[in-house]
């Protein structure tokens, strides 16, 4: 029993010490109590408010507000997740093998939750508000070294705290509801700030008249960082203060010269390197979100007509349409998303993961040639109805999103009790690492297609801007709209289809998942009775 009274379970690993007899053990691990369950997918609402301003709002931020060279957004994007590559394995093996005195995983999100928060922020403040004669290449690399350190101390919290489930409960179907409810409430704090750029894209024109474009998209992102900083930090510490580590996994021994070293463990585990793989290949699922404000701006207007309004008025009609069609965009994707996640504990009673991804990726594929269609019905024949025709098949586009977000920690989950069952070891934080850093690496590269997009149909705001007050998606050629269009629609599909294949290898269902479950349930409470 911990000093908050609760009780520990100690998964054998190296070396362990018995804790309590084995029939309280078995009582202990039956649930997590029900407040504990909804606070710690509080918690993840939280941290999906941070991240989601920064995967959904940074590339335009960058590009379309301060301007910055489409080639230096590009390797930003590309040498950031180089260094991911490096810090966080690095930060999945310092979890591993340290356990400081709070609890293994929870201190991690302490320490970093408040420079998370300021730093979040800082990343969408223009840097002329700290240095008035800023240069160029100044704001460049203001940019370049918050983005990095972002990047790097949100990887100390996030490796731990998606590890965390993995140390509330041993038991691999308490676990998934764990991870379900957490990744779905995740989601719903990732709309917030998809809300906030949807009301202030109404509000600020009216209340600063007589601003320019890029002014008004300045102070929208000054406040949605703020308000989203704030409300996300708050709800994201919670889990310090309130989720419990259960099972207790002690420091790693020195290993013998014979046995694998750590990496190598977690690159000879099958299942892992195929959920890692699977979700690479489904980087393409984050354009659906992350570019809806860019095809708002270049591919749809919907609104007045812009021929006989004045320049504020037509500022004020052209924010109003890129918000409203972001809007479409990110209501019909977290429709579908949040509509899967919230029946994939249902379907997890009745399919196993193999399936379930198979079929939603296939069927998100289809949706997404219906949704290029649709767009481009609107953007060729003019006809405005196609825009709102996309919705039901965004909706389905989207349905593999929450799938693939929940299921791939489930699988993950999965894949430890595997490399346990084969090798004795459990390597918790390293494996999340490699989850954390390929959906930080799908997003940056789905971030690349994006820059990729507009250096390809040879769209430079900074260039526009400077000889146009207001840009409407009217002003591009057909080609340029419907390039940027098939980042939300044809591009993802493909994506997700990919996705799916490496899938067909994935054999930890049926009888093999049972099989592993009892042998470690047996070994563990064997270990602790001769203990």
């Amino acid at each position: 029993m911990n000093n908050n009274g609760e009780n520990h379970i100690d998964l054998p690993a190296e070396s362990h010490s018995k804790k309590q007899a084995s029939s309280d053990v078995i009582a202990e691990i039956k649930s997590v109590p029900k407040k504990e369950f909804i606070i710690f997918g509080i918690a993840a609402c939280g941290q999906g408010m941070i991240y989601a301003v920064m995967s959904s709002f940074v590339a335009d931020f960058y590009i379309n507000v301060l301007q910055t060279p489409l080639i230096f957004v590009l390797l930003l994007m590309l040498l950031a997740r180089v260094w991911d590559a490096i810090n966080d394995p690095l930060m999945g093996m310092i979890v591993d093998r340290v356990s400081p005195k709070r609890g293994k995983m929870k201190p991690y999100i302490l320490y970093a939750a408040l420079p998370i928060g300021v730093l979040s922020f800082i990343m969408f403040c223009d840097p002329q508000m700290f240095f008035p004669s800023i240069s160029k290449g100044g704001v460049m690399a203001f940019v370049a070294i918050v983005y990095v350190l972002w990047g790097m101390i949100y990887t100390v919290a996030d490796v731990p705290f998606w590890s965390i489930p993995n140390v509330m409960t041993p038991q691999p179907g308490e676990r998934a509801s764990v991870i379900s409810f957490g990744r779905t409430l995740n989601a719903i704090g990732s709309a917030l700030p998809t809300a906030l750029f949807f009301v202030l894209g109404f509000v600020l024109p009216s209340m600063l008249s007589g601003l320019a474009e890029t002014e008004l998209e300045k102070r929208r992102y000054f406040t949605i960082s703020l308000i989203c900083s704030i409300i996300g930090i708050a709800l994201y510490i919670l889990a310090y203060f309130r989720v419990n580590e259960r099972v207790k996994l002690p420091d790693k021994k020195k290993r013998d010269s014979s046995q694998p070293g750590t990496l190598m463990r977690i690159l000879k585990c099958k299942p892992l390197m195929i959920v890692v793989i699977m979700g690479i290949l489904a980087s393409g699922r984050y354009l659906v979100q992350g570019a809806a404000i860019h095809v708002a701006r270049y591919a749809f207007y919907i609104g007045r007509d812009l021929s006989d309004l004045t320049q504020e008025e037509m500022t004020a009609a052209v924010a109003g349409s890129v918000s409203a069609v972001s809007v479409i965009f990110q209501i019909a994707s977290a429709i579908g998303m949040f509509g899967s996640m919230l029946l994939m504990p249902a379907l997890y009673k009745r399919f196993n993961y193999k399936q379930i991804i198979i079929v939603t990726s296939f069927c998100g594929f289809i949706a997404s040639l219906f949704t290029l269609m649709m767009g481009l019905l609107n953007i060729v024949k003019g006809f405005n109805w196609a825009t709102y025709a996309c919705i039901p098949f965004i909706i389905i586009q989207c349905v593999p999103l929450g799938a693939l977000n929940i299921t791939s920690y489930a699988m993950i989950g999965d894949s430890l009790d595997y490399m346990e069952w084969k090798t004795g070891f459990r390597d918790t934080a390293l494996s999340s690492a490699c989850q954390g850093f390929v959906n930080k690496l799908a997003n940056a590269l789905a971030t690349c297609m994006i820059v990729i997009s507009y250096i390809i149909i040879e769209l430079d705001p900074a260039q526009i801007y400077s000889e146009k007050a207001v840009i409407a998606a009217l002003d591009l050629s057909e080609m340029q709209r419907i390039a940027m269009f098939s980042l939300v629609s044809i591009i993802p599909g493909i994506s997700v289809l990919l996705s799916m294949i490496p899938v067909f290898w994935y054999d930890i269902v049926g009888k093999k998942k049972a099989q592993i479950t009892r042998e470690l349930a047996s070994r563990r409470e064997s270990s602790l009775s001769n203990a």
